[in-house]
């Protein structure tokens, strides 16, 4: 593809992933106060460490789906392409938000989870943008277009969690509710199916035939760790998903029951978030990328990210935490795009859509795993869960740093030799 046509699939590619983050960024501060505020779905007296176990297994249903439905749309992708298979997962999610919508106003607990379910078997949207961004990259841009996502990504975040939580805020209007971000989420995935159909090309130039198997995402895990290429950077992803996660999920719980905020405040602190998250991949990971390779990057900004969760357990007036997130955010934006450049590398062409969707089946792994833990450990104590992300956080870079170290070694052993 030329240069012109290459920037306008970046462009289109941009906005698919802004508008589904945006959607994504709009429950953040929602789905918490559904359970741990509003308490309208459970009968009076149901104890709290029953209530952090449903939220725990309503964010492990998602993930668990999409554990087995992500790597089932890689193969798809690379047998039929890539704009068929976006375009269903887009759909999913559609009528996955409209059904949560629903639920929250019969308050249908069952219906919920089920809502939360069918978007997780159909949303491997991100593992298919990232295919295409990677089916039209040379190996030299590829980390600063995996950058374009993350900016996407941020921008979606400073606006998302910040209209989520006014529209849920019935303080603003009368008629704002908890069900009116997902309906407006909603309109927003349709108009993302809508571009998607009209404008986006297909990038796919190397289709491969394979079987489409429900529990490939489950063999994924397994046969992760038994490629020798793969083995390493995956427990890499796999523990750094699940320390991360924890902050994802349970932070907002942290700010509910210990804080008493909003769920218009913590849209605001989400959004104030989104914006380091949008500045770091356009104005650090593009110039960094230049000077540093992906591996090296990866050394010095996970440990940043651990830093940033543990210094979250410190403060003790919330206006703190407006200071402390942007760490967590720069960590963040630097870590993302070079971990998927660095997972990208260990496939040619015609694996590439299999390999991401063995990535996103173990960070699909690494969102389940907290979500069973995490509402166990905050019906313990509230900080537990932020505990648990920043040290796994941070034997993720330790794991890391051990990998890059031997495989340092070994590579000077034979220059040596």
């Amino acid at each position: 593809m030329d240069k012109k046509t290459n920037n306008k699939l970046l462009l289109t590619i941009f906005i698919t992933v802004f508008i589904d983050m945006l959607g994504v960024g709009i429950i953040i501060p929602v789905i918490p106060s559904i359970f741990y505020d509003d308490g309208s779905f459970f009968a009076i007296g149901t104890s709290a460490k029953t209530i952090s176990l449903y939220y725990g297994f309503l964010l492990a249903s998602y993930s668990l789906m999409q554990l087995f439905g992500a790597p089932i749309l890689g193969t798809l992708s690379d047998k039929y392409g890539r704009k068929p298979v976006l375009n269903i997962a887009l759909i999913g999610t559609l009528i996955g938000y409209l059904l949560f919508a629903y639920s929250i106003i019969t308050r249908n607990l069952p219906l919920m989870f089920f809502s939360r379910m069918l978007p997780g078997f159909t949303g491997g949207n991100i593992s298919i943008i990232m295919s295409a961004i990677s089916d039209i990259s040379t190996d030299d841009a590829r980390t600063r277009n995996f950058g374009l996502v993350g900016m996407a990504f941020g921008i979606g975040f400073i606006l998302g969690p910040t209209i989520g939580g006014v529209l849920a805020d019935e303080t603003v209007l009368p008629w704002f509710n908890h069900s009116v971000p997902f309906l407006f989420t909603a309109g927003l995935t349709l108009i993302n199916i809508i571009l998607v159909q009209i404008i986006f090309k297909e990038t796919l130039k190397v289709r491969k035939e394979g079987r489409v198997n429900i529990l490939k995402g489950i063999g994924n895990i397994g046969r992760s760790f038994m490629e020798p290429r793969l083995r390493g950077i995956f427990t890499v992803v796999l523990l750094f998903s699940i320390g991360f996660t924890f902050y994802t999920q349970f932070f907002t719980v942290y700010l509910i029951e210990k804080f008493s905020w909003s769920e218009k405040n913590i849209g605001l602190l989400f959004g104030w978030v989104g914006i380091w998250l949008a500045i770091t991949p356009g104005l650090i990971v593009r110039k960094l990328s230049y000077r540093y390779k992906p591996k090296s990057l990866l050394f010095r900004s996970m440990p940043i990210v651990a830093l940033g969760v543990c210094l979250l357990l410190i403060p003790k007036v919330s206006w703190v935490f407006f200071l402390i997130n942007p760490i967590i955010a720069i960590g963040m934006g630097i870590t993302s795009p070079n971990l998927t450049t660095v997972v990208s590398e260990q496939a040619g062409p015609e694996r590439l859509g299999e390999i991401l969707g063995i990535n996103q089946s173990m960070q699909s792994l690494g969102n389940l795993i907290p979500a069973i833990i995490g509402g166990m450990l905050t019906s313990i104590n509230i900080s537990l869960p932020l505990i648990a992300s920043g040290v796994m956080i941070l034997v993720a870079w330790l794991f890391y740093a051990l990998i890059f170290r031997s495989k340092k070694e070994k590579n000077s052993n034979i220059q040596d030799a």
